[in-house]
């Protein structure tokens, strides 16, 4: 049960004065909280993006045009527009004793304007001036106040990330309503930390940043937004260090084997294990054969052979007479795991089945009994793995693909399936260290740096969009010599329409010039139509894959030597690097080429240097952190999945290790947090959605 100090701030803002349920419906789409109604917390939680420092009150004669200012001036008289020109503007001259100012409006109401621009009288008006045909003009004002509205305008404005048919003013409303709402919550931070980090106390905080006395406090680096930041940094830590000592109170149950299946399947391979893939082998095996549960991230560069150390990781607890499961978060990545792990597992004697939404009625049921009656070693699957009718017989090893896609509460269930189940996380991005702590900091962790012998570097080439013709010229020349080519457009969040259109497009045109070889594959895709040309283009009977990122990660043809990237300049770093790992599979020579919209921003100039000059993906996931914070690093910001709403690792990774080192340290002296001190910590899980940690500090 939530604390009742915290309910004001659980309320949903359609119980804040004057918000009805159409404003509740743009706050739903701008507080990204589709599925349930947004609350008063998540308003205040919703931060500036920069500011207006309405300070400058130049004369007329004295502004500078495009900067923003604020002018007392007489208002001299309305123009509105002539009847037979409705799209006119609607000018308001006005003057002081230095100059003169248009003031312009387009679609308003006349009524309106007058009751706001009474002539002959003063108004405060602030906005953006510039200068149209040598006059000084102001167009649709920010503010409009008389000297009363003067006395209580903000000196400096927060300015918000909007939604379309939301005015920042409605917002600015709401955000007051909601700072009248925040409890006297009590502290949760140490007295002495604060001090020293000159940190204002919580509700202080919310309010400076809100409602700025300076320039600095609506902006990441600021005490006032630093110690929210520390406080969701705090919350995610001690929410990670209670899941680990939950997962390690209980005794696990060791699987020891002799190796016997791992030696077929390594007998089977056409090259050899690389150094660390040997290396994280040796420690999943000793981690399994432990009596303490394992918690184990496995992240490794593009093709590093992750797939391959999760299923020899699968062959221990199975040659020990248990089961294993391997969890993707997409049909399309489990089916590319089952392809991979088939011919392997076979040879191995692993009796393997496979579990997404497309299994239904009788086959449904035959997996499921199967997998209980303990006939199936290995089941691969979607997120269907942990819903309630899934039972296994005995399942000791539950493997996450691509986790920072599942929440903890997931990983949870998966893990509740069995007695003790040892967990093996995979990520297919190297992730940078700090994101280690932030988003893993409950598990001990394994890098595969090399790639598999024999694995050719690939051709990184830039080119503009101008020369697009080159490029299908490019693709007729491989396509000449028997190679198979991706051609990736790009996913943009705003519209998904648009996306497809785009790679319909591009299809049709290749289609046009190279007939029935292209096919297309996209997320709107049905799962049947989606295999069906995945499985065309990894026979060879289709030589060309239009696709939007659908392909990004897991997906594996040898064959595809060629990568086309359009728009290039669009895609984060690690997920061009993502793509670019599709191919270099095989032994051919294999290039790919960005085809980038110009001019670029420096930003994109540098993530395509990056990739021109480095095949590394550390060193590529750390230039991408750099350039672009944690939440677009992990893919969870593009994709709205849980990230961190406050702290932005590129400005507040510093407070990072001491989080940890806090987290660890109090749970230390107060493992069930019943202090007051650790009352108030349940309070901050409970603000930062981690109250799932809360649960299991009940569930001993």
């Amino acid at each position: 049960m939530r604390p009742s100090v915290l309910n004001p701030l659980f309320a949903p803002v359609s119980a804040l004065p004057s918000i009805g349920p159409k404003l509740e419906k743009l706050f739903r789409r701008l507080l990204a909280r589709d599925a349930t109604p947004p609350r008063v917390v998540d308003l205040l939680f919703h931060m500036p993006t920069g500011y207006v420092d309405r300070r400058s009150r130049p004369k007329l004669a004295d502004v500078m045009p495009d900067t923003m200012v604020t002018v007392a001036v007489t208002i001299d008289r309305h123009r509105p527009p002539p009847p037979h020109r409705p799209r006119a503007p609607y000018n308001i001259d006005a003057s002081d004793n230095t100059n003169t100012l248009t003031i312009s409006y387009f679609n308003a109401r006349r009524d309106y304007l007058q009751k706001l621009f009474p002539e002959g009288e003063t108004r405060y008006v602030s906005g953006t001036a510039t200068l149209y045909d040598g006059h000084l003009q102001m167009v649709h004002p920010d503010r409009v106040v008389d000297a009363a509205g003067l006395a209580k305008l903000p000196l400096i404005d927060p300015v918000y990330p909007l939604t379309e048919g939301l005015h920042e003013n409605q917002l600015r409303r709401a955000i007051d309503l909601a700072l009248e709402h925040v409890p006297n919550l009590p502290e949760w931070q140490d007295e002495a930390w604060l001090e020293r980090n000159a940190f204002p106390r919580f509700a202080e905080a919310l309010y400076r940043i809100h409602r700025p006395a300076a320039p600095e406090d609506p902006t990441p680096g600021s005490a006032p937004w630093s110690r929210l930041a520390y406080d969701e940094l705090l919350a995610n830590q001690l929410a990670l260090a209670l899941l680990r000592a939950h997962l390690r109170a209980r005794p696990g149950r060791g699987s020891t084997a002799a190796g016997r299946l791992r030696a077929r399947i390594i007998a089977a391979l056409p090259f050899s294990l690389t150094p660390s893939q040997q290396r994280t082998v040796a420690d999943i095996v000793g981690d399994l054969a432990r009596p303490h549960r394992m918690l184990r991230l496995l992240h490794g560069d593009v093709g590093s052979g992750k797939t391959l150390v999760a299923l020899l990781a699968a062959a221990t607890v199975i040659e020990a007479g248990r089961q294993a499961a391997f969890m993707a978060p997409t049909e399309l990545l489990a089916r590319q795991h089952l392809a991979t792990i088939a011919p392997l597992a076979e040879k191995a004697g692993i009796r393997l089945a496979i579990l997404t939404g497309r299994e239904r009625g009788r086959e449904r049921a035959e997996i499921l009994s199967a997998l209980a009656a303990g006939d199936i070693d290995l089941i691969v699957g979607t997120h269907a793995l942990f819903q309630e009718e899934v039972a296994f017989h005995d399942l000791a090893l539950a493997i996450v693909d691509e986790q920072h896609r599942f929440g903890v509460h997931q990983r949870l269930a998966l893990a509740r399936k069995g007695e003790a189940v040892d967990l093996l996380v995979l990520t297919a991005t190297p992730i940078p260290r700090t994101l280690v702590l932030t988003f893993f900091g409950d598990m001990d962790v394994s890098e595969l740096r090399e790639k598999p012998a024999g694995r050719p570097k690939i051709d990184t080439r830039t080119l503009p969009l101008a020369r697009l013709s080159e490029v299908v010229d490019a693709v007729k020349r491989a396509l000449d010599q028997g190679r198979r080519v991706y051609w990736v457009c790009p996913l943009v969040e705003e519209s998904e329409s648009v996306d497809l259109a785009a790679a319909e497009e591009r299809f049709s045109a290749l289609r046009a010039r190279f007939g029935e070889v292209v096919e297309l594959v996209h997320g709107r895709l049905r799962g049947p139509d989606k295999d069906r040309a995945m499985a065309r283009f990894a026979e060879g009977s289709a030589r060309i894959l239009v696709a939007t990122t659908v392909i990004e990660v897991g997906v594996d043809v040898p064959q595809a030597s060629v990568m086309v990237v359009e728009h290039a300049e669009r895609f984060g770093l690690a997920q061009l690097h993502q793509l670019r790992g599709r191919i270099g599979r095989g032994a051919e020579r294999s290039i790919c080429l960005l085809i980038y919209k110009a001019p670029l921003g420096e930003m994109a100039k540098a993530r395509l240097r990056i990739l021109r000059e480095s095949d590394d993906g550390f060193r590529i996931a750390e230039e991408d952190l750099r350039l672009r914070g944690e939440g677009d690093v992990l893919g969870t910001r593009q994709s709205g999945l849980p990230g961190f709403r406050l702290a932005r690792i590129e400005v507040h990774g510093k407070l990072l290790s001491a989080a940890r080192d806090d987290a660890a340290l109090m749970l230390g002296r107060d493992p069930k947090l019943t202090s007051p001190r650790g009352e108030a910590l349940r309070l901050l899980l409970y603000l930062f959605a981690r109250d799932e940690a809360i649960r299991l500090l009940g569930a001993g």
